[in-house]
């Protein structure tokens, strides 16, 4: 498991900074999913967190854990209302993608010992 908790992080991190980047690329929508600039950012940001807390396993794990609570949060508000404390809005699918985001984060970063 410590080596998935670094390759979770690593990959999310990936993935985030690509879709932050294409989301400036786009009118509005990335594939089905909701963009904006603010969102794009928020991507790029957490993205870029992400690649460097995916260098050392307790720093990935701490971010699997934060990052899952966060996104959690963010789901239910999107849920909620249709956007993320009037910053940037969501559609369902990003709402489902954010709650897919958190169980996979929460479940690695739970997952794994404290301490490797």
């Amino acid at each position: 498991m410590t080596s998935l908790v670094k390759i979770v992080t690593k990959i999310l991190g990936i993935v985030l900074l690509l879709a932050g980047i294409a989301g400036f690329f786009v009118n509005g929508t990335l594939l089905v999913f909701e963009v904006d600039a603010v969102h794009n950012i928020v991507h790029i940001i957490s993205g870029l967190i992400a690649l460097v807390a995916a260098g050392t396993y307790s720093y990935a794990r701490l971010f699997l854990i934060v990052f899952g609570i966060v996104y959690a949060v963010v789901a239910i508000l999107g849920f909620m209302s249709g956007e993320v404390l009037g910053l940037f809005s969501v559609n369902m699918e990003d709402n489902y993608l954010h709650v897919a985001i958190a169980a996979l984060c929460l479940v690695t970063g739970f997952g794994s010992r404290p301490s490797a």
